[in-house]
């Protein structure tokens, strides 16, 4: 993300930077105009469906007291919802940078490339940390941690239970609003590619689990995900206060592997095995069954895909932090010069920054963030 330098000037009306830095009360305007339509008759069933989570089906239960039990599938209305609710997380990540982060960014004096590492980290550990404990507290509600089996029995889990549909609403939604915000946000042409990749795997991974009916797994993996995601940007809040506290960065590598090495196994179980043994083998849209070889191999493959991809990164990552902090530790045992030399060097400007600023501390310190 870019920092946003605001001037005292105002804009012309409707140009890029009015928009720019008025982006969020033009969206609460937008948002504001469905919540009005559910105020009049002539509008609101209109405005229900963006506001609302639709195709609810009522399922009555047979016991000694009859009750009856709300549950919802996916559809085609579900775009109207998403396209609210990715509103919504416009306004939301303009009131946590403007309250939060940059309060704290004023009390710091941050490099150009820090600031905007803090602001992604700051955004991303707030909804890693909401989506982690909304959804644990779901798994906890649903025990399909108790019943591992659940995760593959009695597919398709095409009826969902009210806060699992709407948490992968909330997620799809998220995700998408990060595509207008690299335009609010003047993220630099060459951070564009890096932020587009891993959007579109996000949105890949939790829109496919959403549409095949595998949203019982797509949870648990994306709650796995967002914490070892949630500890990384938290250790890189605190490296960014504290540059001597790493140890997180280390907690996070090995978690990592962990997270990665956890995620491939539930899937070749539940997908696999479990699924590859289940006795609705077919393919029917009217039922939401996708279990059929083709679509089978074609999940298995993406997740390997992408976690053989999330690895490779991270291996790359980690040697490029050893090959800095070698290179340290080597500049540190050479002799350093003689006063004589060392006062010409700096009466000449090339002791600091300027010529040798891969010789800095400075440097050095931000190299390693």
């Amino acid at each position: 993300m870019g920092i946003r330098k605001k001037s005292t000037k105002s804009p012309p009306v409707m140009s890029h930077e009015f928009v720019i830095q008025n982006h969020a009360d033009i969206v609460s305007c937008v948002a504001m105009v469905f919540l009005l339509g559910l105020m009049f008759e002539v509008t609101s069933k209109f405005a229900v469906l963006f506001i609302t989570v639709q195709y609810n089906v009522t399922i009555s239960t047979n016991g000694p007291e009859e009750t009856a039990i709300s549950h919802f599938h996916h559809g085609i209305k579900d775009l109207a919802t998403i396209f609210f609710y990715m509103l919504v997380a416009i306004i939301m990540h303009a009131i946590i940078q403007e309250y939060v982060l940059d309060k704290m960014i004023r009390k710091k004096h941050f490099s150009k490339t820090k600031h905007s590492k803090f602001n992604e980290s700051g955004q991303l550990s707030a909804f890693y940390f909401l989506s982690f404990g909304w959804g644990a507290s779901i798994i906890f509600s649903e025990n399909f941690l108790s019943n591992p089996s659940s995760l593959w029995e009695d597919y398709p889990h095409m009826l969902m239970p009210l806060q699992i549909k709407f948490y992968y609403i909330c997620q799809i939604a998220y995700w998408l609003h990060v595509l207008p915000e690299l335009y609010f946000q003047k993220t630099k042409k060459e951070d564009i590619p890096r932020q587009l990749v891993y959007i579109f795997l996000y949105l890949v991974h939790i829109a496919g689990a959403y549409i095949l009916n595998l949203n019982r797994l797509g949870l648990i993996l994306l709650v796995l995900h967002y914490f070892v995601e949630l500890l990384f940007h938290v250790s890189r809040l605190v490296y960014f206060s504290n540059e001597n506290r790493q140890l997180g960065f280390r907690v996070w590598a090995v978690l990592f592997v962990l997270g990665r090495l956890l995620t491939l196994s539930l899937s070749v179980l539940t997908v696999g095995f479990g699924l590859a043994n289940a006795d609705n083998q077919g393919f029917d849209l009217t039922t939401g069954n996708f279990n059929i070889l083709f679509v089978r191999i074609t999940v298995l493959a993406g997740v390997c895909l992408t976690q053989a991809f999330m690895m490779w990164k991270f291996i790359n990552f980690q040697l490029r932090r050893w090959r800095e902090h070698a290179s340290v530790q080597t500049l540190k045992k050479k002799p350093g010069p003689s006063k004589s030399k060392a006062k010409k060097d700096k009466a000449n400007g090339v002791n600091g920054v300027s010529s040798h600023a891969a010789d800095s501390p400075r440097f050095r310190k931000q190299k390693s963030a």
